[in-house]
C-alpha cells in the first residue's frame, strides 16, 4: 500500500487493512487536533482507479483480510456515490470482508439519507468512529470543532437508524478548569440521548504546545491536573444513563484505565474513581512517562 504519511487509525483497528481513500481532513480546524497539520496532508480524495489497483494488489497477495478501515480522518466526507463505489470494489476484490469502518465527522452525515447509509451498511460499512469530543456547545465553539450538541446527536441517530454502530470519543479535560463541569454534564446528556454502542474517553493533550488551543480560550484555559481529571470523569459517569454501551477509558493518555459496560458496571466504575481520588496509591495509575497519544 502506498500510504501518504502520517497515517492514523483507532486502536481497535490494529488488525484491519488500512485503506487510504482520502488524504487528511476536510475540516482540519479543531484546535486540539495535531493529526493532519503537516503541509503534506492537504485534503483530497484518492482516485477510484488507484483504490481499485491497491485492492487488486491485496487480493493478489492472498493476505487474509477480514476488516478494513477507511482512512484518513474524514472518509465520510465523500459522496454516497463514491463510498458505494469503494465498498463495491472492496466486495469485488475481498469478498470475505466482515466489516468496514471509518472515522466520521457529524457534518458528513448531514447530506446522506438514512436509506443511503443503510445501503452502505449492507455493503459492509458498519461502524463509525465519531469524535464528538464534547456535548457542550460553548466548549465546542472554543475549540473550533464546527459542531454542536444537535448536529452530533442528529448524526448519531441517523447512523443508528441505518443499522450501523457508533463508537464515540469524548475528550477528558477539554474545557479546562473553568468549563469542566458543564463539559462533563452536557457530554453525558449527549450520550444519553444517542445511546451509542461504544464510548471512549482520552485526555486532551498538546505535544506541540498549547498556543493554538489557548487562543480559542483567549488565554483562559487552565489544564486539569490529575485530581481534576478524575473529578470530571466522576461527573461524566454520574450523569451517564446508558443501557448497553461498551465503555473504555484505557487510552495511554489516561492516568486511570477504566473498562466496563454501562449501565451494569456504572457503580463499580464510580467506586474505582473514588478510590483513585481518595487513595491513589491503591491503584496502578499511569506515571507521566507512561502517558501519551
Amino acid at each position: 500500500m502506498n500510504y501518504i504519511e502520517p497515517l492514523f487509525r483507532p486502536p481497535s483497528e490494529a488488525r484491519s487493512l488500512i485503506l487510504q481513500v482520502t488524504n487528511g481532513c476536510s475540516w482540519n480546524k479543531c484546535t486540539f487536533c495535531e493529526m493532519y497539520t503537516q503541509s503534506q496532508k492537504k485534503f483530497h480524495p484518492k482516485a477510484q482507479a488507484v483504490i481499485e489497483q491497491e485492492l487488486a494488489e491485496v487480493a493478489a497477495s492472498r493476505t487474509p483480510v477480514r476488516r478494513i478501515f477507511l482512512a484518513d480522518g474524514d472518509a465520510m466526507t465523500l459522496s454516497y456515490r463514491r463510498l458505494r463505489l469503494i465498498l463495491e470494489s472492496i466486495n469485488k476484490y475481498l469478498p470475505d470482508i466482515q466489516r468496514v469502518a471509518s472515522y466520521c465527522l457529524p457534518r458528513n452525515i448531514k447530506n446522506k439519507s438514512v436509506e443511503e447509509l443503510a445501503e452502505l451498511h449492507a455493503l459492509g460499512l458498519k461502524l463509525f468512529y465519531v469524535g464528538c469530543e464534547s456535548g457542550d456547545n460553548l466548549v465546542l465553539e472554543l475549540v473550533n470543532k464546527g459542531e454542536t450538541f444537535d448536529s452530533s446527536l442528529a448524526a448519531l441517530k441517523k447512523i443508528k437508524a441505518a443499522g450501523s454502530k457508533s463508537s464515540v470519543m469524548i475528550l477528558n479535560g477539554m474545557g479546562g478548569h473553568k468549563y469542566s463541569e458543564q463539559h462533563a454534564i452536557n457530554s453525558a446528556k449527549l450520550m444519553n440521548a444517542a445511546q451509542p454502542e461504544y464510548l471512549s474517553t482520552l485526555v486532551v493533550s498538546f505535544p506541540q504546545g498549547s498556543k493554538r488551543y489557548q487562543a480559542g480560550f483567549k488565554g483562559e484555559f487552565t489544564p486539569l491536573d490529575q485530581p481534576g481529571l478524575f473529578q470530571e470523569m466522576l461527573t461524566l459517569l454520574e450523569h451517564l444513563e446508558l443501557d448497553t454501551t461498551i465503555f473504555r477509558s484505557d487510552h495511554a493518555s489516561n492516568y486511570l484505565a477504566l473498562k466496563g459496560t454501562l449501565g451494569k458496571d456504572k457503580q463499580k466504575l464510580l467506586s474505582i474513581i473514588h478510590t483513585a481520588m481518595e487513595t491513589p496509591d491503591a491503584l496502578p495509575l499511569r506515571e507521566e512517562w507512561q502517558r501519551g497519544l
